[in-house]
């Protein structure tokens, strides 16, 4: 026995603890239950401490001596008697038994539901592939229905009769187990419905070469397949079909920038209306770098129409010299189909291309008028960037023309073909 003693807040504390039953001064007394986890556990090889420290119970308060003896003692009884072994035989002041006396013939027949329960679990194990195998083992619990599976897999070898242990013993209630026996077809009918719906959605999730989240899909299913599924219905088909789309990474340099001082070269005509609903009147305007091949950068300047977020003119260079941003709006004057309010003007941040003396002679030139915010702060510009980024492998274009087919393209697909869930769902032309 360890020499340790617990003190009353020691005491406090670990009874606290599900895992413990009863606590003094010199001794404590574990649950059957934390017996069994431990045993469990100890087979797929964590250490003692490692199962304690897991269970929130801090070996530095219970002693590591207490802790190598009381699992030298539980591992002893379970190979005596096995998961019977690990039982609190103690009785109370009646002196009448809880339960009868197991029988040499049902303790082996326990041990032998036991044994094939095991091996259930170690070919559930060497079907795991390294990454699941390695929660597994980490202590992450298996889903209800896994659990199901393996109380299936061993009654059907002739233990029928011991369901009910082989549920305690998982932790799972025998209702849901035979409610899961009986939900046998609904189950067998829905994988089937799953399956056909699934070609749909990646159908839809690799529409046009591009891949998409579930908003884009929900739409792209109405629009071009005349189908309608719940966003949860595709959420849950994407993760049972392992459908990824791209996301880019959060810019930890724009939390920064929002600490930027005040400062505009021109007022703020659009204060962070960006949605105005008269198509033509506000254009947004930006630049954003493209790396490509081995070392060479190419640069994009687009203008935007905020009403109906179409690209009406962009410009990709080699250069990012002032006419990348002059040549985007003389693209944007020679196109005959698009028609500007009146009053319309171009939206940019602070960049010195926006600041320039001849840019803004060129707007006044063209009766452009000009609006700037924060510096970098164009959010429906920046918004557009990053979903082509996610979408068009810029860095595996070996060439500055391969690099402009692919713009195209994705250009062409945002306009014509991406729905957009905060525009009623259509496309930017729609």
């Amino acid at each position: 026995m360890s020499k340790k003693l617990f003190s009353e807040a020691d005491q406090i504390l670990l009874l606290k603890n599900n895992y413990v039953s009863k606590i003094s001064e010199r001794s404590i007394t574990f649950t059957d239950e934390f017996k069994r986890l431990f045993i469990e556990e100890l087979m797929i090889g964590k250490l003692p401490r490692e199962i304690f420290e897991s269970h929130c119970l801090p070996v530095h308060i219970i002693g590591m001596t207490r802790v190598e003896q009381s699992a030298d003692r539980w591992k002893k009884a379970y190979s005596r008697d096995g998961i019977i072994g690990l039982l609190d035989n103690r009785k109370g002041a009646s002196g009448r038994p809880l339960q009868r006396e197991l029988t040499s013939e049902e303790v082996i027949a326990k041990q032998e539901a036991r044994i094939n329960l095991l091996e259930s679990q170690i070919e559930l194990l060497k079907k795991l592939d390294k990454n699941e195998r390695r929660l597994l083992l980490s202590g992450i619990k298996r889903s209800i229905s896994v659990k199901f599976e393996l109380i299936k897999n061993t009654v059907d070898k002739g233990f029928s009769r011991l369901t009910g242990y082989l549920c305690e013993l998982l932790q799972v209630s025998r209702s849901g187990y035979y409610n899961y026996l009986a939900s046998t077809n609904a189950r067998l009918e829905r994988a089937k419905r799953d399956e056909e719906a699934g070609k749909l959605v990646k159908k839809a999730f690799n529409r046009r070469g591009f891949k998409k989240g579930a908003r884009s899909i929900k739409m792209v299913l109405k629009q071009d397949f005349k189908v309608t599924y719940s966003l949860k219905r595709i959420s849950r088909l994407m993760k049972k079909f392992n459908l990824v789309c791209p996301h880019r990474k959060p810019n930890p340099y724009k939390r920064i920038a929002k600490a930027t001082k005040e400062h505009r070269t021109l007022p703020n005509l659009l204060q962070r209306d960006f949605r105005k609903e008269i198509p033509g009147l506000v254009l947004l305007t930006d630049i954003t770098y493209l790396p490509y091949g081995r070392s060479e950068m190419a640069y994009l300047s687009t203008l935007l129409d905020a009403s109906t977020g179409e690209v009406l003119a962009y410009n990709l260079s080699d250069r990012i010299t002032l006419d990348i941003a002059t040549d985007t709006v003389d693209g944007l004057l020679k196109q005959r189909n698009v028609k500007l309010h009146t009053d319309a003007f171009i939206h940019s941040d602070q960049g010195s291309h926006y600041t320039s003396p001849v840019y803004q002679k060129l707007l006044r030139d063209h009766g452009l008028g000009q609006s700037m915010s924060r510096r970098g702060n164009c959010a429906p510009q920046e918004s557009f960037f990053g979903h082509m980024k996610d979408h068009v492998d810029h860095r595996s274009c070996s060439s500055f023309l391969e690099l402009q087919r692919q713009v195209n393209r994705y250009i062409r697909y945002y306009n014509h073909h991406r729905y957009q869930w905060g525009r009623q769902k259509m496309t930017p032309v729609q």
